[in-house]
């Protein structure tokens, strides 16, 4: 078995699991791959299936009976990493945005201890953003910005998916305790590791927007992330995050 797990949630990514798949499975270092489904349509989860039978030590699947989102997607597939006593747990979307190849170098920083937790990070060179309309580029920047200053977490790129943890980082959190579902999810993961002093470090990578499915933002999710950041720094006054 693998010390790293990457764990991808998917909603309609039939497209994309075989493509993903491939690259995941002939890095340079050895991982091994969850995808949690959350109950799609387009027959993702067969498509994984089949992956399974010719790889089964390796591409794992945990199919939810309704679709719950993103956060509900993560804190499962965590806490299944964590029974299997995994190391390192990465989380990365399943539609090519990030470049596979990344996850050695995000590998490395945790296998050699100089973080606890490490970024894949669109922001900390500039604005490194492939394809994406301007105004969801000022929006996702805007909204790290929005993140920093109401939270103080020392991160350029808080609302990134594309991350890497120690086990001890996230075996410290209470999963059952997540607050939020969806971009608020990634910028709670992040903050509750740094008030609880684990090293963060971002490192620069370019992100490109999808090319097959559909995009999961919608009003519901930016609402979340607005307000619920506020809630975030309120809990943190009453030492109330792994609660």
């Amino acid at each position: 078995m693998s010390k790293a797990i990457i764990i991808i949630p998917t909603y309609n990514e039939k497209e994309n699991v075989p493509i993903v798949l491939d690259k995941l499975l002939n890095l340079s270092v050895r991982f091994d791959v969850l995808f949690v489904d959350d109950n799609s349509p387009d027959g993702t989860a067969e498509i994984v299936k089949n992956y399974i039978k010719k790889n089964d030590t390796r591409v794992f699947l945990e199919s939810k009976n309704k679709k719950e989102g993103l956060g509900k997607a993560y804190t499962h597939g965590f806490s299944w990493a964590l029974s299997k006593n995994y190391d390192y747990i990465f989380e990365m979307d399943a539609d090519l945005s990030h470049d596979p190849l990344d996850l050695v170098k995000m590998y490395k920083e945790l296998e050699s201890s100089n973080c606890d937790v490490v970024v894949g990070s669109r922001y900390i060179n500039g604005i490194n953003v492939v394809n994406w309309p301007l105004s969801r580029i000022i929006l996702s920047y805007l909204a790290s910005m929005y993140s920093r200053v109401i939270t103080g977490l020392p991160v350029r790129d808080a609302t990134s998916g594309f991350v890497g943890y120690r086990r001890e980082v996230l075996s410290k959190m209470n999963l059952d305790s997540i607050l939020f579902n969806g971009y608020a999810f990634q910028i709670e993961l992040k903050f509750k590791a740094y008030k609880n002093n684990f090293r963060i470090l971002e490192i620069p990578i370019i992100f490109r927007d999808r090319i097959y499915g559909e995009s999961k933002m919608n009003g519901d999710i930016i609402f979340e992330a607005i307000f619920g950041l506020i809630k975030l720094k309120i809990y943190s006054f009453f030492n109330c995050l792994n609660k």
